[in-house]
């Protein structure tokens, strides 16, 4: 009597190990050893298909060996879809390519070339490919999923270069004299209440906050307006949150404060201001209100305000962005800004082993985007630019009382 079961318990340790005719031959050994009846019980006892079987039964008869390496003659299994599809791949390459993408007529110009998208549309083109088939055609022509990479950073400008070596001189040369030199910019403006924000923090399993599904921008919702003031001496930060516009009257605000607050206790002999800005924004090199209100603090404060703007497009190069806009930002992931106090809070509560240390305070005043600086008013500046670039590099003196 055959043994079905042991048949199969031999099947099951060898097929792991055994490749496709390697299988086909011991399972032909077993069926031809174990007599009458022994097709059938190996059929039972493996699974197989009785035309895999009987394969093996004319290879094992035949005695014919194959090359190295190869579990089938020259030509056998199923053909190939490449064979059996004439054009399919050409087909493929048309609806992917690049150019072709660029092309209004394409079919899929505007939709998501997802594998299924693809496997359709060569389906109306007459072709028979699963969505599965198109992922190995296109790993075997060298594609794979890709994101999008920031690297364009659009045409740069030829004194790019040398306008960073001079902001760098300037700093080192501020620093090495005991005098302040500050970067300064907008954070993110924010949304005020229980919507999502970017990030995740530890909270009790299956008990996550609880946020709006939408966080349309409304212009009734109340906002908050981070501009940071950094110490690139003194590794400090003050940050005013505003709640209306981010205008140069605010920037220039919160400069003001950090200069009461923090500066001036700092650099008691100080007798000038570095300032390193963006090129656009409300602290512009182009901005009017900007130099203006520059100069009503330069009389206030009576300091000589340098200022120093980075080359247009290289905003993510500013100091401040990655020694303290990337540590509020790390501090506050994952909780919502329910109000501008929790902001405050949040950002004031920011520290780092390097010793960081953080001042916020809320800016209620309202600051309007309609300020116009006459042309009487610019005149009034005593700004002096600089031999290199002065469109970039100025300096404003206080005005003699």
């Amino acid at each position: 009597m055959i043994d079905i079961g042991a048949i199969g318990r031999r099947y099951e340790a060898l097929q792991g190990v055994l490749d496709e005719r390697s299988r086909r031959l011991w399972a032909a050994a077993e069926a031809k050893t174990a007599g009458r009846g022994g097709f059938g019980a190996v059929l039972r006892a493996t699974g197989m298909s009785s035309r895999t079987l009987t394969c093996g039964l004319r290879d094992l008869e035949s005695g014919e060996r194959l090359e190295p390496g190869r579990v089938r003659r020259p030509g056998g299994g199923r053909k190939s879809a490449k064979v059996l599809e004439p054009g399919l791949e050409a087909a493929l390459e048309q609806l992917i390519d690049p150019v072709t993408r660029g092309d209004p007529d394409s079919p899929l110009r505007w939709t998501c070339k997802s594998t299924r998208r693809l496997a359709a549309e060569l389906g109306q083109q007459g072709y028979q490919a699963s969505h599965t088939l198109v992922a190995q055609l296109l790993h075997q022509a060298g594609y794979s999923l890709q994101g999008n990479r920031k690297v364009r950073e659009g045409t740069s400008h030829p004194d790019r270069n040398a306008q960073f070596e001079h902001i760098n001189r300037r700093v080192k040369g501020q620093m090495n004299q005991g005098e302040p030199a500050i970067s300064v910019d907008t954070k993110k403006k924010e949304l005020v209440g229980d919507f999502k924000n970017g990030g995740r923090e530890w909270q009790p399993q299956g008990q996550p906050e609880e946020v709006q599904v939408h966080d349309f921008p409304d212009p009734a919702q109340a906002k908050a307006i981070p501009y940071g003031v950094y110490d690139l001496g003194r590794n400090a930060g003050w940050v005013s949150v505003g709640m209306t516009s981010d205008t140069a009257a605010f920037a220039v605000a919160t400069i003001r404060r950090w200069w009461r607050r923090m500066g001036q206790r700092a650099y008691p002999q100080a007798r000038s201001l570095l300032i390193t800005a963006d090129s656009g924004g409300s602290n512009g090199a182009r901005v009017r209100l900007w130099k203006w209100e520059l100069q009503q603090f330069a009389n206030d404060s009576g300091l000589l305000i340098h200022v120093c703007h980075l080359p247009p497009g290289t905003s993510k190069w500013n100091k401040i962005e990655h020694r303290l806009f990337s540590f509020i930002s790390q501090n506050w992931r994952g909780r919502p800004l329910l109000t501008h106090a929790t902001i405050v809070n949040l950002i004031a509560q920011t520290h780092t082993n390097a010793g960081l240390k953080v001042r916020c305070q809320l800016d209620r005043r309202h600051y309007s985007k309609h300020v116009k600086v006459t042309d009487a008013q610019m005149r009034q500046i005593q700004l002096q630019p600089s031999t290199f670039h002065g469109d970039w590099n100025y300096t404003i003196r206080p005005n003699r009382k």
